[in-house]
């Protein structure tokens, strides 16, 4: 793997400059797009401008969910917030930088999905953010993306590669031009999960955090109503598209505000989320 490049793309002076959000994990399955999408449509929805890219050309998940979106809107007539999008081909430079200009350009807020694979442009992007999202199940599996733990007393005995590599493109960061990259490590917690488990998960993830500073913030929970919003692009903050809500979805509600609030993003809160998703 080659080390995080922090010299592309190079905006021009002409060319506005969001807050980078990058959803960023090299293994698949952690709820990685559907968390991305969810951040961008409740950003969107307070009133921001908000673009996303979507780095994965293979599934493609972002890009699908805010196509299915856009077709709910016209087949509707229904007024939702919409992101910008766009999806990246994986191949080449030049296409990767004209879009990241497009999408910067008036923008807001920029969110950015990365594949769950080690690949050279996700690489530039985690370089350029200011917030980088790392979502992860509770399990030792994912947490083995970030650290590795002794199999007896599951204490943290070092970190992995793919930490060391963010520890290294903070650092080259901040001595290119000051700015400090907020690594938030993410947690999706699964529905059923010993609880022995998760203590030795939220135990580790608590030492290795002081090692190689990041900050640990609750994420979504596994909810089948998450699955099923997919095919018309909504998302829980679309509350006026349910009708009656159940308590799971009022559950899952509450969750994104938490989220959200957590992430700690410019001017958003969880009170000013609650005021747009009402």
């Amino acid at each position: 793997m080659e080390p995080i490049r922090t010299d592309q793309p190079r905006f021009s002076q002409d060319v506005s400059s969001p807050h980078i959000i990058v959803f960023a994990n090299e293994k698949g399955g952690t709820g990685k797009s559907t968390t991305a999408v969810h951040v961008a449509i409740a950003l969107a929805a307070k009133g921001a401008r908000v673009s996303c890219l979507d780095l994965d050309h293979r599934q493609r998940t972002v890009g699908r969910y805010l196509d299915n979106r856009a077709a709910t809107i016209r087949r509707t007539g229904t007024d939702l917030p919409m992101p910008r999008h766009a999806t990246h081909d994986g191949h080449t430079d030049a296409v990767f930088e004209r879009l990241w200009h497009e999408m910067a350009d008036g923008a807001d807020f920029f969110v950015v999905d990365t594949p769950g694979r080690d690949d050279p442009f996700a690489r530039i992007a985690a370089a350029l953010s200011n917030t980088l999202v790392t979502p992860m199940n509770d399990s030792f599996v994912d947490f083995d993306l970030i650290g590795q733990v002794d199999p007896e007393t599951f204490k943290v005995t070092r970190p992995s590669f793919y930490a060391e590599l963010i520890w290294d493109a903070r650092k080259q960061r901040a001595r290119a031009d000051g700015t400090t990259i907020d690594w938030v490590v993410l947690r999706n917690r699964l529905q059923h999960i010993e609880a022995r488990n998760m203590r030795r998960v939220s135990d580790a993830l608590t030492e290795l955090a002081k090692r190689v500073g990041f900050r640990i913030i609750p994420g979504l929970g596994e909810r089948v109503i998450y699955r099923e919003l997919f095919p018309a692009g909504l998302t829980m903050i679309d509350s006026k598209e349910f009708g009656s809500m159940g308590l799971s979805h009022v559950a899952a509600r509450q969750e994104l505000r938490e989220m959200m609030a957590a992430l700690q993003l410019p001017e958003l809160g969880a009170p000013a989320l609650a005021e747009a998703a009402a």
